[in-house]
């Protein structure tokens, strides 16, 4: 890993003014959260905004180490009565609001080189942008490069702290972070009549990948093993929708198959039309089992116990500092994962990390 020399921890102002852009999927966010947490613990006196998207833009909601989130959407995340025009035009308001902020760094919180941040960045007209390029490759709107080591594999928290080095920030990093609306957690409490002498397993169907996903007659036979009644209650996610959602695969014909094919079962459906909603809902779990995804890096920024389902190779994006077992077949399709398979890791888990 390298860095300019000119961005010497001396020549920071403790006052200084950063912009934070992480515009792509929930878990990229959720893995930024310890970046924005060291950052503010270094500069306390700092103005520290996060530029995300509407889509992922829950995940800092609440955040006290961030003065302002500012949110933009992507063309292909436009539904109902808004235009793609429109979305355009409120971006080019938001970069005008941003260009006055004067931010005096814009940290590219991508671990690969993205010609959509570096735009913003551009446009925004802060004073120093720090950002990955590649290792030959060369930026004139990125002053303060930082290369990745060639071949190198680490978790994604790890690389996006790297863009920390030239502010002289290091060490260890902090685990993964984010706050619920309580008072959205309490109304879903209710609606499920969830008390606190029963055991509650959250359970999330949908993955992004094809690999990723664990076909839904497994989950009916995960259920029907973990099911207790009196003893356990099983919430059901889901990612909203239909198959064709631009932003994630939505769930909700396979969601109402499964809970009719449980039913008598303890198992309640835990529908999250919003992102804030999942995170309440994930936050009232004590275990969460799900795919290779957004609601597994929440559960894992929850401090929830998890099991976690992979067809790629987890090393970069397993649960970051939270109790959790991996699990994923020797052909990486996550559909060779066996039901009892599953169920011996959630018993292990929750044998092995008791509250």
């Amino acid at each position: 890993m390298t860095f300019l020399k000119t961005s010497s921890l001396a020549a920071v102002p403790p006052n200084a003014r950063f912009l934070v852009v992480r515009r792509d999927n929930i878990g990229d966010l959720v893995c930024t959260t310890p970046l924005i947490h060291l950052l503010r613990e270094r500069f306390p006196r700092a103005y520290i905004a996060a530029l995300v998207n509407v889509y992922n833009g829950a995940v800092l909601a609440g955040n006290p180490d961030l003065d302002a989130v500012y949110q933009y959407s992507k063309a292909k995340h436009v539904r109902g009565k808004r235009s793609v025009l429109g979305v355009y035009l409120e971006r080019l308001g938001l970069i005008w609001r941003l260009r006055r902020e004067r931010f005096d760094f814009v940290i590219l919180a991508n671990t690969g080189y993205q010609r959509a941040a570096l735009r913003f960045a551009r446009f925004v007209g802060a004073a120093h942008v720090v950002g990955y390029v590649s290792a030959t490759g060369s930026s004139r709107t990125i002053d303060i490069p930082v290369r990745a080591n060639a071949g190198e594999t680490i978790h994604e928290v790890l690389a996006v702290n790297r863009l920390l080095a030239p502010f002289g920030i290091g060490g260890e990093s902090p685990p993964v972070k984010i706050y619920p609306d309580e008072r959205r957690a309490i109304r879903i409490r209710t609606a499920l009549a969830l008390t606190d002498d029963v055991r509650v397993v959250g359970i999330h169907i949908s993955a992004r990948t094809p690999d990723g996903r664990w076909p839904i007659g497994n989950f009916a036979g995960l259920i029907e093993k973990l099911a207790t009644p009196g003893g356990t209650r099983i919430l059901l996610f889901w990612s909203p929708g239909d198959a064709g959602d631009p932003r994630h695969p939505g769930d909700d014909l396979n969601a109402s198959a499964l809970l009719a094919d449980c039913a008598g079962l303890p198992v309640r459906g835990c529908p999250t039309s919003e992102l804030e909603e999942l995170v309440a809902g994930l936050s009232l779990c004590q275990t969460v089992i799900c795919c290779d995804g957004g609601a597994m890096h929440i559960a894992a920024a929850l401090g929830k116990k998890v099991v976690a389902l992979f067809g790629n190779d987890p090393a970069r994006w397993h649960p970051w500092q939270t109790r959790h077992v991996v699990l994923r077949a020797p052909s990486g399709r996550a559909a060779d994962i066996a039901v009892g398979e599953v169920a011996e890791a959630y018993y292990s888990v929750i044998e092995r990390f008791s509250d």
